[in-house]
């Protein structure tokens, strides 16, 4: 787009890498998106592109071989590729999720170990939290590791890992009672793991396996699997941080800034819509004039763009508070509901605009309007986002009566 969702304030340097990631999406992503994604295939050449263009280490510090970017120039990137294609955003946003916790909460050498190789894109990243048993109730996790030596031993499963297959990293989320006496807040008795694995399906080391592909109504591309641990060994080092206890907080670190890209995706998604839309609104004829030209159409296409421009400010607000070092929990989980609420309702307008071809699959819009609902749940439902807003809400205006 021309005029919408434009950033102020941009460097030079923020302003030439959108550039050149915007012409990649033009011409590497668009023209292939929906014949790859009807036949559920994974973009490799769209990877490798992206890997020479160094985004799997935008945010990776340089001393690490990273471009040592800021969370609003990786959520703009993130707008841009999700405009072309979102599962190529779901490739990249749990690598950059894996690499943001070992910048943050890693141990030197957990951080000189990975960090070069993720910044590379010789290693993939996939986190995990979730499981068949639980939804959003994190407390819930039943997935355990028990010390055994200079070891520690996971069993459990778990459940909706993005690049699941692909990656090489999982970052995996297990309850660990060592150290934590019986009665001990859930939270407190987490800790998370850094699991290194060959790509595939299957078993991928002794006890590890990932099943295979879950089918998906959208989303497609992109591996969703389980993950399967039965007796899986872990060394000591690779506790995340070196101490347990601590992983619950360094998850919803990494969720925090994963919310931020869930909006940007959104943003990109609804950014397409409209370009579609309003694109066929003057190509389509109705009653001797083109369909634009009737003011039903123009509304739409009004309330469209604006909210367009409201999730697009919202997203770069989140991202600018975290990039500040300030917490934003609050603009992030603002961001993440607004963001993909309304994109639902954009690709749901260009649908409507589009009439009974956007029923056929020879129209983008069809795949948009399949891949807009994983935006509603992805890092957190609005149901979740809104309780974390009022929270934050009653904390800020505590009423002292």
């Amino acid at each position: 787009m021309a005029r919408l969702a434009q950033t102020a304030g941009l460097t030079d340097v923020q302003q030439e890498i959108l550039s050149t990631v915007r012409d990649f999406v033009d011409k590497e992503i668009i023209p292939v998106a929906t014949e790859l994604e009807h036949r559920d295939e994974y973009p490799q050449d769209i990877v490798d592109g992206l890997k020479e263009l160094g985004l799997f280490g935008l945010m990776i510090p340089e001393e690490y071989g990273g471009l040592g970017e800021s969370l609003l120039t990786y959520a703009l990137c993130v707008e841009e590729i999700a405009r072309g294609w979102m599962s190529v955003s779901g490739i990249i946003n749990t690598h950059f999720i894996v690499a943001y916790m070992l910048k943050q909460h890693g141990t030197q050498e957990q951080k000189d170990h990975f960090l070069p190789r993720m910044a590379a894109g010789d290693i993939r990243g996939a986190f995990s939290m979730s499981e068949p048993a639980l939804g959003s109730d994190v407390s819930a996790i039943s997935s355990k590791a028990a010390k055994d030596g200079e070891e520690y031993v996971l069993n459990g499963q778990k459940m909706w890992l993005t690049n699941g297959g692909t990656s090489s990293l999982v970052a995996v989320l297990v309850r660990s009672d060592e150290g934590h006496p019986e009665g001990t807040a859930p939270h407190k008795s987490m800790t998370t793991f850094l699991v290194e694995k060959e790509p595939g399906f299957g078993e991928v080391r002794p006890g590890l396996t990932i099943p295979g592909k879950i089918d998906k109504m959208g989303y497609k591309g992109v591996d969703t699997t389980e993950l399967i641990m039965d007796g899986l060994r872990i060394p000591a080092n690779r506790v995340l941080g070196g101490v347990t206890g601590r992983g619950f907080y360094q998850m919803m670190d990494g969720v925090e800034v994963g919310r931020v890209n869930v909006a940007a995706r959104g943003c990109g998604v609804a950014q397409r819509a409209f370009e579609l839309g309003v694109r066929y609104a003057q190509q389509r004829h109705t009653f001797g004039k083109q369909i634009a030209q009737h003011q039903a159409i123009q509304f739409k296409l009004a309330e469209m763009a604006t909210k367009v421009e409201a999730a697009h400010a919202m997203m770069v607000n989140a991202a600018r508070k975290k990039d500040s070092g300030e917490r934003n929990d609050l603009e992030a989980g603002m961001a993440k509901y607004l963001a993909s609420e309304y994109c639902k309702e954009v690709v749901e307008d260009a649908f409507r605009i589009h009439g009974g071809y956007g029923f056929s699959k020879e129209y983008e819009i069809e795949r948009l309007y399949r891949e807009a609902p994983m935006l509603l749940i992805g890092e957190g439902t609005a149901e979740i986002q809104k309780m974390i807003i009022g929270r934050r809400l009653l904390e800020e205006y505590r009423f002292q009566g």
